[in-house]
């Protein structure tokens, strides 16, 4: 029996790891064994980014909110430990949401939790 010639499904192996390859830089993009190894690194930073990204806003929201407080006389803590004892179920995202588009609103939030 004769023996299939491996060249036509190692191209379309190789097209298809540089395909994935498109718009990297430099010789990612277009030498096989190069872009094959750094579309694999893109995608462990994908994986893990993807959960960095949930920490990264959460930062963003708390820094939002302090610099509201702060405006308002108090501190991020203060703050947070006030609406926990009013158990109050605005999360950080809200709370970020409304310092920066409705800052009224956020007064009276703090208002309320300084009398405390």
């Amino acid at each position: 029996m004769s023996k299939a010639p491996k060249s036509v499904a190692r191209r379309a192996r190789h097209k298809k790891w540089l395909k994935r390859a498109e718009g990297f830089r430099g010789r990612r993009k277009n030498v096989y064994k190069i872009a094959k190894e750094a579309v694999l690194k893109a995608g462990q930073h994908a994986f893990f980014d993807r959960r960095k990204k949930k920490g990264n806003f959460r930062q963003l929201w708390q820094l939002r909110i302090n610099a509201a407080a702060r405006e308002h006389g108090l501190t991020y803590s203060r703050l947070m430990a006030g609406l926990k004892v009013e158990k109050s179920e605005l999360n950080r995202k809200v709370l970020s949401e409304i310092a920066v588009i409705q800052p009224t609103i956020f007064k009276a939030i703090a208002d309320k939790v300084s009398k405390r």
